[in-house]
This record gives structure tokens, C-alpha cells and sequence, in this order.
């Protein structure tokens, strides 16, 4: 009040009663009294605005089909209201996003992966084809993508989110690394990625991801001898190699074996039959490379190279990346061998 009436506004709150001059709605003096064509009209605050809503404010540059661009009878009624007793120049609304445009053909997606625990580690194996319907996109892609020194993961889906998707999961887990001294276990980061791709569930976003990691491998230093105990005692009951399978609509699951992908039906068979607790890693090596390559030889959408992952408690070691074609030379010698065993 005190404001009111050292600005002498108390003349421009005129109830709108005792004036009938139409000329005066722009606040010009016509031997009339003031009177002012602001929202504020009728009040006896000067504080009471009612500040005009943004056409953009109802809509997302991302639509992820949870945002419903239609807006509603009454928030429409405000706005024009609002917009026709606010007589000050509005900044034109911003242009309307894009139509989605249909694609001409679908888009397919197509990869095998697969991955196992044995008494020697995790074996994680992968092709080397990304393929966009009947496309060959990329002949020498990278599908099992590292996380950090005790971490894998093998990749199927959309080829961009799952490089998203893993450089997120790696800057989050260096964060943990770095506030707690010590590395997240496999579980907690399939139960992290699982939790950030949960909203994304009934979107367009296709991450299909297997974590292979080994837990326990190692213990936090500098702490006193008290905490590297305890983390040695914890370590018996977690230490080892770990699987998990984590879907972009949040599931998460713990397994021994896992195969993703179009191809993965055709590796079941072979990873079924061969995959034991007691392999060696040569045997072990023998059987993934194998079952990619029968994957591959059904599976018109995956092919190329096979990639071979190792973890074990020291890290993890990636063998040099295979043509498929030499294990079909392999395959064709073995037959042929046979055939003459049989002969003789």
C-alpha cells in the first residue's frame, strides 16, 4: 500500500464501473479516467499477475510416447483469454516440431551374441555384422563393448543407444569408483542400468545387454587392515565370475549362459550341448567361436568376424578378432577327415 501510494497508482485501479470510455483500454488520457487493460483490472494488489503460458512449455523436443502433444479444451480457453487481455507485444510461438516420417522399409535388426561362466572366467563372444533390414550397414562392427577393467559387455539391438547406453553405465561406475574407492560389483551395475532404462519401457529404444564381470578381484588398499579383511571375507562368498542379462524394458536377470540376438536359437544348440563347469579356455574358446559361427552360418543378419572376450580376476583379455570363413574351412576339413576315416 505504502507503494501504492508514493507511485500514485491507487488513480490507475478505477473499478471499470464508473468509466464508459472505450478509448481509454489503452491507458491513454481522452478526458476520461485511467484505466488500465491489464489483468490486474479488478484487483486492489499490484502483485496479482497472471503471467501468459508458453505454447512450447506442453511439448518435448524428445517425444518418448509418454507426453501428449493435444492439449485440452480448458488450457486452451486460458490461453486465449490470457493472450487477449495482456495488450504487450508477444514473441511468436516457436515453429512445431517435424512429423515423424515413415520409413520405407522396416528396420530390422539382426546379431548374435553369447556369453558363458566356466571354472576359468567368462567367455564372452560376438559377430561382427550390423545389419539394417536387408542392409549390411557396417561388415566390422564392435558388439562386446568394455566397461571398465573387470567388466564386459556384449551389446545386441539398436547399435547407437547401446553406445549410449554403455558410455553412461561407465561414467557412472567410475563416479561410484571414485566417491567409495572401490568397484560397483557386476549385480549393482546390472541393477543400475536396469533402473535407467526402466522409464524407457514401451519406447523405441532396443539395448539388449550381458554383463560379464568378476567380482572380487580387487580389494581396497589404504583403508587400514580392519577394512581389507573384511573385504577379503566378503570376497569368499562373492568372489567369481558373474552374468547378467539386463533388457531395455528393465528386466534384469542372473544366469550361468546367455545367448542375444536373431542368431542366438542356432547357438543354443551348440552352447547347450558343449558348455561345461570344468572347460579349459582353450576348449572353452573352441565352443563360443563354434556356435558364433553356426549362428552365422543360419543367420542371414549376422556374420563377418567372430570377437572373443576372456575375464578372469586380473581383467579382461580380448583375442584377436577371426574371420568366419576360416572356421568353415575348419568345419569342411573335419568332414572331409571323417569321410576318409570312414572310407579306410
Amino acid at each position: 500500500m505504502a507503494l501504492q501510494d508514493i507511485c500514485n497508482f491507487q488513480d490507475i485501479f478505477v473499478d471499470s464501473s464508473t468509466t464508459e470510455c472505450p478509448s481509454a483500454l489503452l491507458g491513454k488520457k481522452t478526458g476520461c479516467n485511467y484505466v488500465s487493460a491489464l489483468p490486474f483490472q479488478n484487483s486492489t494488489s499490484l502483485f496479482n499477475f497472471r503471467i501468459p503460458l508458453a505454447e512450447y512449455l506442453d511439448e518435448s523436443p524428445t517425444q518418448f510416447g509418454q507426453i501428449s502433444t493435444s492439449q485440452d479444451h480448458s488450457t486452451a480457453l486460458l490461453q486465449e483469454s490470457t493472450i487477449s487481455c495482456f495488450p504487450l507485444p508477444l514473441s511468436p510461438p516457436p515453429a512445431a516440431s517435424s512429423q515423424a516420417v515413415p520409413l520405407p522399409f522396416p528396420m530390422s535388426h539382426g546379431t548374435t551374441t553369447l556369453a558363458f561362466a566356466f571354472q576359468g572366467g567368462v567367455l564372452a563372444a560376438a559377430d561382427t555384422r550390423s545389419s539394417c533390414s536387408g542392409l549390411v550397414a557396417c561388415p566390422a562392427s564392435q558388439k562386446i563393448l568394455p566397461i571398465h577393467s573387470h567388466l564386459v559387455s556384449t551389446t545386441s539391438g539398436t547399435s547407437a543407444d547401446c553406445a549410449l547406453w554403455k558410455r553412461i553405465l561407465s561414467r557412472e561406475l567410475r563416479l561410484y569408483q571414485l566417491r567409495h574407492r572401490r568397484q560397483l560389483s557386476t549385480g549393482g551395475a546390472a541393477k543400475l542400468l536396469s533402473h535407467m532404462l526402466h522409464p524407457f519401457k514401451g519406447t523405441k529404444l532396443c539395448v539388449a545387454a550381458t554383463l560379464c564381470g568378476w567380482d572380487g578381484g580387487e580389494v581396497d588398499g589404504g583403508h587400514g587392515t580392519g577394512g581389507a579383511q573384511a573385504d577379503l571375507g566378503g570376497c569368499m562368498k562373492t568372489c567369481g565370475p558373474r552374468l547378467f542379462y539386463v533388457c531395455s524394458d528393465g528386466t534384469r536377470l542372473q544366469g550361468t549362459l546367455f545367448s542375444v540376438g536373431s542368431g542366438s536359437p542356432y547357438a543354443y544348440s551348440i552352447l547347450d550341448q558343449g558348455v561345461k563347469w570344468g572347460l579349459t579356455v582353450d576348449e572353452a574358446t573352441s565352443i563360443a567361436r563354434e556356435a558364433v559361427y553356426r549362428a552365422t552360418h543360419r543367420d542371414a543378419y549376422s556374420g563377418n568376424n567372430v570377437d572373443i572376450y576372456h575375464i578372469t580376476s586380473t581383467g579382461w583379455t580380448r583375442r584377436n578378432r577371426e574371420d568366419l570363413k576360416e572356421e568353415y574351412y575348419r568345419e569342411k576339413e573335419r568332414k572331409e577327415r571323417k569321410m576318409r576315416l570312414d572310407m579306410a
